[in-house]
């Protein structure tokens, strides 16, 4: 018999892009403090080191949120810690108007996890393992607050993954 291997967890395909410009970003900042103060005969070990320091700074807050979900969960990892949900078990999905439009995420273990609907957008596969948990979530009865945004953010990814195809089909 054949000893089979876990899946691997569906992640956000766009990630590294995004992390990529984070880290070019907290360069170039770096690369142009360093010549500005160079330049005008400033710069001491000092100086480098809070340039240095505020070049992290800027990586830390440009970095984008890892985004990986599973059969029956989703996790964020940010750059000091991450959060996990059971979207099996969950209980409470509200999306706050605003900017942003976050998703807010709760389970039945007291779990919390804030997300950008948008990255649901752009990654079928995690919306799907969101979905698919919110679905058993609805079927044993823990899921009591929020269908009503997973039924209009279905619909938006929906209309955005039509909109797409067309694109790249040439049709629109």
């Amino acid at each position: 018999m054949g000893r089979t291997t876990p899946l691997p967890p569906d992640g956000d395909r766009h990630w590294r892009k995004r992390a990529w410009l984070a880290v070019a970003c907290a360069l170039v900042f770096c690369g142009l403090t360093f010549l500005v103060d160079w330049d005008a005969g400033t710069l001491t070990p000092a100086r480098a080191v809070l340039w240095l320091a505020m070049a992290a700074a800027v990586l830390t807050v440009l970095l984008p949120q890892r985004v990986s979900a599973g059969p029956g969960w989703l996790a964020i990892r940010g750059p000091v810690r991450g959060h996990m949900v059971r979207t099996d078990a969950l209980t409470d999905i509200r999306q706050y108007p605003g900017v942003s439009g976050h998703l807010v995420l709760r389970d039945t273990q007291g779990h919390r996890l804030e997300l950008d609907p948008r990255v649901l957008v752009a990654n079928p596969l995690l919306w799907h393992d969101l979905d698919t948990g919110a679905r058993r979530s609805r079927e044993r009865g823990t899921l009591w607050e929020g269908t009503e945004v997973l039924e209009r953010l279905g619909r938006e990814i929906d209309d955005a993954t039509a909109r797409a195809v067309l694109r790249e089909s040439g049709i629109s």
